[in-house]
């Protein structure tokens, strides 16, 4: 293998379990495992969480519902999040998914007795059906195909900020929608909402979601994903971390050393020769880069761990290759293991230096293997 990821199953039951030891027994976690488990690969990730007793997934699509669905057992509850087309009914059924709907068209073709949870749009202004008109043709919608709505939820736009009243507001409107749910003789067997930042925040909704669950006979459940693997955005507003901080991360990303060699004085490496050698000096040659998911904002400024030290990339991360500086790592060779996120080096310090969020770094993940 030229680089590729490490899962610790343990530290992803124990963040997982942490996760739900934050919320309470009132409170069911769905882990979501979207996106490939945010780059840390879902079909793996998934049996791992269920057996740290996830008793729900999230996914993005159906065709990932069903990838999911081959690795997890008949109790995996597995919610597809970002909405379904006409042509994703069979596999729905199929591998027994539960659609997300905000809209009447999207229940056309979905079979009677199907279980569907209902986004409520509260203010994110993407997926769901805004309080009034639009969640009264939905629910209407749902009843006329013969649906069974399990579940009602929504997404705050603003969880990492505390205190936020962007969040308050949706509360306010959420409120509102369960209100319409309870009004129209839908008792849902689920009410939902949060993410990562969500749990983390000082201000945690959850007692209220309770409570609102409990107002139409429901369980409470909140979404966490990035944190599941170990990272969380900072809480704004100067407010301490409530769970992040004891979570840790997942995944370990590496690469064997293609080649060592050294460099004279004045050498160059990389296109553009943006990188020029002061005096000798000795480089790794990595079989990793761009392409792989190794930003190229990192180049000339981060770094990988050999042999538990910093050796830092010199010039231009490449496509498939980076130069990294070995002169004080003594005894490198090739095949040696390079650490390229993971103890030392973090989604966080990658997401700094490319200028984004440890999302992105993630997700962007996929190595040549």
């Amino acid at each position: 293998m030229n680089n590729w990821v490490e899962i610790d199953q343990a530290r992803l039951a124990g963040n997982y379990r942490a996760l739900q030891q934050a919320v309470g027994e009132a409170t069911e976690v769905l882990a979501v495992v979207k996106a490939n488990a945010y780059g840390h690969g879902a079909e793996l990730c998934a049996p791992m969480l269920e057996r740290a007793g996830a008793r729900w997934l999230g996914v993005t699509c159906a065709s990932e519902g069903a990838r999911v669905r081959g690795v997890v057992g008949p109790g995996v509850e597995i919610l597809v999040m970002c909405g379904s087309l006409p042509q994703d009914t069979a596999m729905l059924q199929s591998s027994r998914l539960t659609p997300v709907v905000w809209t009447a068209e999207q229940m056309d073709d979905l079979p009677t007795g199907m279980r569907v949870h209902v986004e409520i749009d509260t203010g994110m202004g993407r997926q769901g059906a805004r309080a009034g008109a639009e969640l009264t043709a939905v629910l209407q919608a749902a009843a006329a195909r013969g649906l069974v709505v399990d579940g009602v939820f929504t997404h705050f736009c603003s969880s990492e900020v505390a205190g936020s009243a962007l969040t308050q507001k949706q509360e306010r409107h959420f409120a509102e929608a369960i209100d319409q749910v309870l009004d129209a003789g839908l008792r849902p067997g689920w009410v939902h909402a949060g993410n990562s930042s969500t749990v983390d925040n000082p201000a945690q909704p959850w007692p209220w979601l309770v409570d609102l669950a409990a107002s139409v006979g429901a369980r409470a459940m909140v979404r966490p994903g990035l944190a599941v693997y170990g990272y969380c955005l900072p809480i704004e507003g100067n407010a301490p971390p409530q769970v992040c901080a004891g979570l840790r991360p997942v995944m370990t990303w590496k690469a064997h050393v293609l080649a060592v060699r050294e460099l004279a004085a004045g050498e160059t490496v990389g296109y553009n020769a943006t990188f020029t050698a002061a005096r000798p000096m000795r480089v790794a040659l990595l079989p990793v880069g761009y392409a792989d998911g190794l930003r190229r904002e990192l180049s000339g400024a981060g770094w990988v761990m050999l042999h538990g030290q910093q050796a830092r990339i010199l010039g231009r991360v490449s496509m498939n290759l980076t130069v990294v500086d070995v002169t004080a790592v003594e005894g490198v060779r090739m095949g040696d293991e390079a650490v390229v996120l993971g103890a030392g080096v973090t989604a966080d310090d990658h997401a700094r230096l490319a200028g984004t969020i440890a999302y992105e770094i993630l997700c962007g993940i996929h190595p040549c293997g």
